[in-house]
């Protein structure tokens, strides 16, 4: 068995023995960023002496709270504060006789909400499942974790959330081989914003070499340009009463106070899909927009396996949701994608919750992951997938919408059960397919799911792999809509 004491650069923690893995809890990667610290760059945690039981989760970063997430654990009760810059560690109970590959998970949840320490991200499986170690964070969310305030001088920096990724990749490298993990075979993958951020990664110099292949579930190459991040800034302090000559005063106001003012905010700008808070195009922290970077070969060493959900904005839109106006629409999506053809775009999709769902997930997460798919496939090897899985008879789960396929990734099956249902036989190889192709991934071979060749993506051929009850890989499944859209 392993020893569950473990020595960091930091002190020794003790983890424990559950349910079949080695896990530490809460293990703090940074110097909780408040006070003086709101709103600068992550630093390095303070010692400790002694052992430290690290046996419980830190407290998720502070966020905005909605009832019913889709896959909420019943009763669940979340601690948050600013104070929650905090990474979990899974590790086999049994030490291995080599360094074992690290996979790092970013959470999703627009760059608003959700933790690394939700259960939906327990990662027991996979290290039961595979030779690998499992490293899940938090990341500083919202107005905290992206406002563009570098232009405001003084310690103020922007994308304060993609540098406490950065601070925990760099606490990896550190600190992993004391858990059994190899530094030099880290993979970096994450959902939705989690996803988009591993894009950003890959654009930022201070992220290089800091992991050696990604992972990117259903996002890529999503920023605000900064004169928009800039306004959102001006917003902020005019809703906070703040001067130009008083932004000192942004650490000192209870965090609550700066939380709702970004609530309030996203509702008078009517930003509706839009998202106010995201990566932003900064000199200092990235100088590129993720997919410009890829295309220059920036990231030309990092392998990538890269896919989306065929109905990804059912999730968002549904039956019942109020069909948006074309003004609305086009705002939202030339916001969020740069689009300069809007209306144009969207005259050639039905004006009803179907038709927008798929004008959503076509061109917020489809078009942009084709991009970068294709873009990085010149300089590395890339992996395509789409994820089709549907339970016909579930008011939610007809569609293969966003986030469906997390717990396929991570064989928590179970977190389908509060949805009223029993996962079946056909799910759970569904499940172990997947899983074995993202840890093939990440110990550096060609991912074969359920034995089928997976081609690497090529502009020549696009091969797919459609993730379904039955596994098929095809080329180019979507041709013409990738001609329409010019890719």
């Amino acid at each position: 068995m392993r020893e569950l004491i473990v020595n960091t650069k930091y002190g020794a923690l003790k983890g424990r023995n559950i349910d079949g893995a080695a896990v530490w809890k809460g293990i703090p990667y940074a110097k909780p960023p408040v006070n003086e610290l709101r709103f600068e760059a992550p630093e390095p945690p303070d010692s400790w002496e002694g052992v430290k039981e690290a046996d419980q989760f830190g407290p998720e970063c502070i966020q905005p709270r909605t009832e019913g997430g889709l896959f909420e654990t019943p009763g669940y009760e979340p601690v948050e504060s600013e104070d929650c810059l905090y990474l979990n560690v899974w590790a086999p109970e049994q030490v291995a006789k080599q360094k074992l590959p690290v996979m790092v998970w970013i959470h999703g949840g627009a760059f608003v909400s959700g933790s690394g320490s939700t259960s939906f991200y327990d990662a027991t499986e996979f290290v039961k499942r595979g030779e690998i170690i499992v490293v899940t964070l938090n990341y500083r969310l919202g107005p905290f974790g992206f406002m563009h305030l570098s232009p405001l001088g003084e310690s103020f920096i922007s994308n304060a959330g993609l540098l406490d990724q950065i601070a925990a990749l760099e606490w990896v490298q550190q600190n992993i081989d004391g858990f059994g993990g190899d530094p030099g075979a880290v993979t970096v993958f994450g959902e939705s914003a989690g996803s988009m951020s591993i894009a950003a990664l890959m654009a930022m110099p201070k992220a290089k070499g800091l992991f050696k292949q990604a992972i990117m579930q259903s996002g890529a190459s999503q920023h605000i340009p900064a004169e928009q991040a800039a306004q959102v800034t001006a917003g902020m302090l005019q809703m906070l009463g703040i001067g130009s000559d008083e932004v000192h005063k942004l650490k000192t106001l209870p965090a609550e106070q700066i939380l709702a003012a970004g609530e309030r905010f996203k509702q008078q700008t009517g930003a509706g899909l839009a998202m106010l808070f995201q990566p932003v195009v900064d000199q200092s922290t990235l100088p590129k927009s993720p997919v410009q970077a890829v295309k220059e070969g920036d990231a030309g060493d990092v392998r990538l396996l890269i896919g989306t959900n065929l109905d990804e904005g059912a999730l968002f839109i549904r039956p019942e949701t109020d069909i948006m106006n074309d003004g609305d629409i086009v705002r939202a999506m030339e916001m969020m994608t740069g689009v300069t053809d809007g209306h144009e775009i969207v005259s050639q999709y039905p004006k009803t919750t179907d038709g927008q769902a798929q004008l959503m997930t076509d061109l917020f997460f489809w078009r942009s992951s084709v991009q970068f798919a294709a873009a990085q496939s010149t300089y590395a090897p890339v992996f395509m997938y789409r994820f089709d899985w549907t339970l016909e008879s579930h008011p939610l789960l007809n569609k293969a919408i966003h986030a469906g396929e997390i717990a396929f990734v991570f064989h928590n099956l179970q977190f389908f059960k509060h949805l009223g249902i029993n996962p079946s036989d056909s799910m759970q190889q569904l499940a172990s397919s997947m899983q074995g192709a993202w840890i093939a991934f990440a110990k550096g071979e060609n991912p074969v799911p359920g034995g089928h060749h997976w081609p690497p993506y090529s502009i020549e051929h696009r091969a797919t792999m459609i993730f379904n009850t039955d596994l098929e890989v095809i080329q180019d499944p979507d041709q013409e809509k990738r001609i329409r859209f010019g890719l």
